[in-house]
């Protein structure tokens, strides 16, 4: 018979996250960005200024953020790691009976539970506590450096649709090219990261595209504001 492959999602979760909290901040905030100095009278130049600014600054930003962040969570499954040696150096035994109340929680009579137990640690036992006891897999494994990557190439992405339609756009359509153009982006994104996810896609488009909504007509107004005060 040959090999049986399956593929599931949580595997996708890492970089999964990065790239749509990348692409949708990207986004948003360039598009609300714009958005607002349009209102505020700026002209084709200030955009493109703004809008160069607007990226470069989002996508360092998302990227130190996401490699802070998860290298603190990288520490704590080190730590995690390192705590686990130190008990199974210091009370092997205890550490073997831990494993085996756990899979007798988990439906095993205590004969095979000790059985089972007794054969991972004779394998890898530091693994086997790091899985079984603390719930630690290679699909989840902190990656500091893919985040901080897939973070900011989305963020880049994601702010050159809004970018790019400020540039084009003549200025008496401008606040609608982008605020259509930015919401129809937003709403696919939603949908294609619900899709890769395994959610339903009209539900993340609907998610992603109304916040975004509410964020670029919050924006808008206080250009208007502003570019009354002036």
């Amino acid at each position: 018979m040959p090999p049986h492959f399956e593929i599931h999602r949580s595997g996708r979760s890492g970089w999964l996250r990065a790239a749509v909290l990348g692409a949708d901040d990207g986004l948003v905030s360039t598009a609300a960005l714009l958005v607002g100095l349009v209102a505020a009278g700026a002209s084709r130049n200030a955009l493109i200024t703004a809008g160069v600014a607007a990226l470069t600054a989002g996508a360092s930003a998302m990227a130190i953020g996401e490699y802070v962040s998860v290298s603190a969570q990288a520490d704590a499954e080190r730590a995690d790691a390192r705590q686990e040696e130190a008990e199974l150096r210091a009370d092997p035994d205890s550490e073997l009976a831990e494993l085996v109340r756990i899979y007798e929680a988990r439906g095993l009579d205590t004969q095979l539970a000790t059985s089972v137990a007794e054969a991972l640690h004779q394998a890898d036992p530091l693994q086997a506590h790091l899985r079984d006891e603390l719930g630690h897999a290679e699909q989840s494994r902190a990656r500091p450096v893919q985040a901080a990557g897939v973070s900011a190439m989305s963020f880049a992405l994601g702010a050159l649709i809004p970018l790019l339609v400020a540039v084009l756009a003549t200025a008496g359509t401008r606040t609608v090219a982008i605020a259509v153009v930015t919401i129809v982006s937003m709403c696919t994104l939603g949908a294609v990261g619900a899709r890769l996810g395994g959610a339903p896609p009209l539900r993340g488009a609907l998610r992603v595209g109304l916040g975004g909504s509410a964020a670029l007509a919050i924006t808008y107004g206080v250009g208007l504001a502003l570019g009354a005060a002036v």
